[in-house]
């Protein structure tokens, strides 16, 4: 029999239980929610695994193993090397910062724009009376930024760790964890399974499309440097990165680089890169080839879904940035998205009443 408020009690418990939880593993729930997404995208071939009789430890240990090699490792070497070039970039920049020629730079370059001699001279002009606080502000700025890359670089070993180390347990237990979150669910059971099949789908759906595309877009970009002799690796990996905020990653990359090009007289290189940075990468891939593979990865294909939505997309993900660091590419969109599946099973839910 129960007593009163027993119910309320145990609620309260609950919740006092989940907020002790979450502030207790804080430092480690980006790590965790990483993990999370790339075992639910990859969950299917742990139970092929299982399914060649292999034991589920094994079976486990197999796949962590193979997205270490073919996906951490790789980032951690591009990071490694990164963090060597932006220290040496961090020490240029405060040794041989010089204002007079940075000024003869700005003047060049914008002197080299296509644009008429009345804008040009008013752009010198603004630029002479404001270039050396701009200078010594953006120069300040652009070694906080690097600084803070550098910073994340000495954390990112210990956060692959815990990646890693999640990634097997989430495997080995995760079916047993799933079954736990529907036990302590109050909904239907209906609902529970909509929620965490739309939770799961996303997954899928946001790591393939993500790690997809930013491959597609790094290869792109590659070939275009390989035409205009410009260092592939470096600028490949640059346009792969950036490519992870929709729409808007690939511009930061090739804009610049083009208005260089074309200061610098090289006309025909400079073309190259706008054509295959706004053409190829931002009309082509960004809008035509990035929704083909979120609808191919989706299991409801049918159905619509948040990360179809461009603007959802790019807000939810620039957000994300701004809250968690780097890994709000994937946690943005994701709350973004579950938000929106949480309408619809609300809906689903009370519709009729």
């Amino acid at each position: 029999m129960n007593t009163p408020y027993e119910h309320g009690f145990m609620l309260s418990l609950l919740i006092l239980a989940l907020g002790g939880l979450i502030w207790l593993f804080s430092p480690f729930i980006p790590a965790l929610f990483l993990s999370l997404m790339i075992a639910i995208a990859t969950f299917s071939y742990y139970r092929q695994l299982k399914n060649n009789n292999l034991s589920s430890r094994r079976a486990a240990l197999t796949l962590t193993s193979l997205i270490t090699v073919v996906l951490i490792l790789p980032l951690s070497y591009i990071l490694l090397i990164s963090t060597l070039e932006i220290s040496t970039l961090i020490q240029t920049i405060n040794e041989q910062f010089n204002y007079q020629q940075m000024s003869q730079i700005s003047a060049q370059t914008i002197a080299g724009l296509p644009l008429p001699d009345s804008i040009i001279a008013s752009l010198n002009s603004a630029l002479s009376n404001n270039l050396e606080s701009l200078l010594i502000q953006v120069k300040d700025f652009s070694i906080v930024v690097l600084k803070s890359i550098v910073s994340f670089s000495s954390y990112f070993v210990f956060f692959l760790i815990i990646v890693i180390f999640s990634l097997y347990y989430f495997y080995l237990d995760g079916e047993k964890i799933v079954k736990r979150i529907k036990d302590l669910s109050p909904l239907e059971s209906r609902l529970d399974n909509i929620l965490l099949g739309e939770f799961s789908n996303l997954s899928v759906t946001l790591v393939g499309s993500v790690f997809l595309v930013a491959l597609l877009q790094g290869l792109i970009f590659s070939i275009a440097m390989m035409i205009t002799s410009l260092p592939v690796l470096y600028f490949g990996i640059a346009m792969a990165l950036a490519s992870f905020i929709p729409l808007l990653g690939g511009l930061i990359i090739w804009l610049p680089l083009s208005l260089y090009l074309y200061a610098q007289g090289q006309t025909t290189d400079a073309l190259i890169v706008v054509f295959f940075g706004a053409f190829v990468i931002g009309f082509i891939v960004d809008n035509i080839i990035r929704p083909m593979i979120i609808k191919s990865l989706s299991k409801q294909s049918d159905k619509s879904s948040a990360l179809d939505h461009t603007l959802i997309t790019v807000l939810s993900t620039l957000a994300g940035v701004i809250q968690f660091g780097i890994l709000g590419l994937l946690i943005g969109p994701i709350i973004a998205a579950m938000a929106i599946s949480i309408f619809d099973v609300y809906a689903i839910k009370y519709t009729d009443s």
